[in-house]
Order: structure tokens, then sequence, then C-alpha cells
């Protein structure tokens, strides 16, 4: 399904135990809009019933089970660009 690098995993595990992050969220990966203009999007969400929720790497995943089939295979990545830090998605 998703699979991390150590450090993204790192950043998401800080954020999820975060005093600001309500309890029961977990890290939601899924896809914006559709067709050929669909994005993926991060976040952290609670579950719905739509959703599938996966431990991966010690990291709670939320995934919409519509979107399942389109999201195997990613790879979550933390850079630090010149544009910044953050969160790098990429097919595999």
């Amino acid at each position: 399904m998703v699979n991390f690098s150590e450090i993204a995993r790192e950043e998401i595990l800080k954020t999820l135990s975060s005093p600001q992050i309500p309890e029961g969220y977990a890290l939601r990966v899924g896809l914006k809009g559709g067709a050929c203009s669909a994005t993926y999007l991060l976040g952290l969400d609670k579950a719905t019933e739509n959703d599938e929720l996966y431990t991966v790497d010690g990291v709670k995943v939320l995934i919409d089970k519509r979107h399942l089939m389109y999201l195997i295979g990613l790879r979550i990545d933390y850079a630090e660009t010149e544009s910044g830090m953050g969160f790098t998605i990429e097919k595999v």
C-alpha cells in the first residue's frame, strides 16, 4: 500500500503525538479531484464510515475505500528544498 521514508515516518509520528492534535486522529492519505486532474493529499483526520484504518510502520493511516486502488505503491518522504521543508509523495 503506502510506505514512508524514515524521516517522514518520524515527522508524522512527532506531529500525531503533539499535544495540539486531539486523540483519535490519524494520517489521511487520499486524492483530491478526479480523473486526470487528481492530486494526492495528506492531512490529519478522524475516521469516517468510508475509511479503512491501517497501521504502516507504526503510523495510523486512514484511506477512503474508494481511493485505495489509486494509492497502492505511494512513497511518502520528507524533504528540505530551497522553497522550504515538507512532505513529498511519489508513485513507485
